[in-house]
């Protein structure tokens, strides 16, 4: 009998993707293959994606889990190669897919059925793949099994609907979690709730310096007061989930914005009153 899936590793290591993106292949003679998140176009990669998924009734479809260039940068080549369909949340986020899938939409596994899960946060058109009956979660960047996962903040991505989307999988019966990047995830709800601790920590830190700060203080500030620990060339990175969490907060009417530099490189916060 053959894996549940199977998990190639795209050669596009970086300082952001890890060793690389994992792509997944599963499924099997009777429901054929499908593929998620085909990352790169290369030859070598490319062929070895078809092979695998040839031994399992040839790949049908391609799922995509977010328009990230790390997720999506083998897709059109494997389409053209094998004229299967590309799917994903919004043409907006991939905008050369050729179906758009909606929350809760189901695909045939074999035995077993692949549901899409709208996880919207690390980007707006982000999707989970929950194969239901093993139990298993295709967590794309929802999660990664190293570090944590950059939040930009809106319109790309949102700190309030990626807590809310760290919520809802938690409350699935998960075995394991198969993110993008990193090894499989075998104490699944243990990462979940250190993922949602981390955030709820930054938030603290944050909300800390405007309390030791009622005139207002910058992001920039407030980056260089928490991020202590890493180095300089990290900032730009840090700053994104600085705004993330402070758009979060301003959301929730917990902080304000209340001045902006002249050049639109600087914002000034408070809590609001």
């Amino acid at each position: 009998m053959s894996e549940i899936y199977r998990i190639l590793l795209a050669p596009n290591p970086s300082a952001l993707t890890g060793p690389g993106t994992n792509t997944i292949i599963l499924g099997d003679a009777r429901s054929g293959a499908t593929v998620i998140d085909p990352a790169v176009d290369d030859a070598e990669y490319l062929a070895a994606i078809v092979q695998e998924g040839q031994s399992r009734g040839g790949i049908r479809r391609i799922l995509i889990s977010h328009g990230h260039p790390d997720h999506i940068g083998g897709a059109e080549a494997l389409r053209a190669r094998l004229d299967v369909p590309i799917l994903a949340f919004s043409r907006q986020g991939v905008p050369f897919a050729d179906e758009e899938i909606a929350d809760n939409t189901p695909f045939a596994c074999g035995d077993d059925t692949l549901r899409t899960l709208y996880t919207p946060g690390h980007r707006f058109d982000h999707l989970c793949f929950w194969l239901e009956q093993q139990r298993i979660l295709f967590a794309g960047d929802l999660v990664a099994s190293h570090g944590t996962v950059v939040i930009p903040p809106p319109p790309q991505g949102d700190l309030y609907d990626y807590l809310q989307s760290l919520q809802r999988v938690q409350n699935l019966d998960i075995v394991s979690i198969v993110p993008a990047h990193g090894e499989v995830i075998t104490r699944p709800q243990e990462k979940l709730a250190e993922y949602i601790a981390h955030r709820q920590k930054r938030e603290q830190q944050i909300l800390a310096i405007l309390q030791n700060a009622p005139q207002g203080v910058t992001n920039e500030t407030i980056v260089q007061s928490i991020y202590t620990d890493i180095d300089a060339s990290l900032h730009a990175l840090a700053t994104l989930s600085v705004q993330a969490h402070l758009s979060k907060l301003e959301r929730e009417g917990r902080v304000q914005r209340i001045a902006t530099t002249q050049r639109g490189q600087q914002e000034y916060w408070q809590l609001s009153r």
